[in-house]
């Protein structure tokens, strides 16, 4: 039998694995940004489940970085928790720690935003205005071909995760940003 957690609950046992304010806001900003992509991609009565997996995704990470999305599944399962939850979280670290394929619009979304959201968060922090309201594609798109700027965002990833959404990477980089301008508009 599979549980549900609220939203609260969620957060509660996010602060208990992780403590880096850093993690916390990507936590909170991944969450808005899959929120937003549900909404916009048709799902908007799932919602919430989205949401849910955008704020637990790194639930591992900083207690247990080898073990990335495998370590979740055990926790996750241990609270008998929906598969559904567990298995889009576990499936963001596909062909790095698990052989768990997105195939789910939910887990390629993902997948695909995760590590750009990191890029657009590095680019943000550069431009005068500290927001993501002003910035453009064309600007992204000149700090994704420069491999120093953010390095530690996978651009491999970030082509990957469009390539399984059948985007371009215009068009990803394009709705993530809408999506990110979303999480700003609600204090994330």
């Amino acid at each position: 039998m599979s549980k549900t957690i609220s939203r609260d609950e969620a957060w509660e046992l996010l602060t208990e694995y992780n403590k880096e304010e850093f993690h916390l806001k990507h936590a909170r900003v991944v969450e808005s940004v899959m929120r937003f992509f549900a909404e916009e991609s048709g799902y908007a009565e799932e919602a919430d489940l989205w949401a849910l997996v955008g704020l637990l995704h790194d639930l591992d990470f900083e207690m247990f970085p080898d073990e990335h999305c495998i370590k979740t599944q055990e926790i996750l399962r241990e609270l008998e928790l929906d598969e559904r939850l567990i298995r889009a979280i576990a499936s963001h670290g596909y062909a790095f720690t698990v052989d768990i394929k997105p195939e789910h619009h939910m887990e390629k979304i993902l997948f695909a935003v995760d590590e750009l959201t990191g890029l657009i968060g590095a680019a943000v922090r550069m431009r005068p205005s500290k927001s993501a309201l002003d910035l453009e594609v064309k600007s992204l798109r000149k700090k994704f071909k420069d491999k120093s700027f953010a390095a530690g965002c996978s651009r491999e990833v970030i082509t990957r995760g469009a390539e399984m959404l059948g985007w371009e990477l215009d068009e990803l980089f394009e709705k993530t940003i809408l999506a990110m301008r979303y999480a700003e508009e609600q204090g994330v």
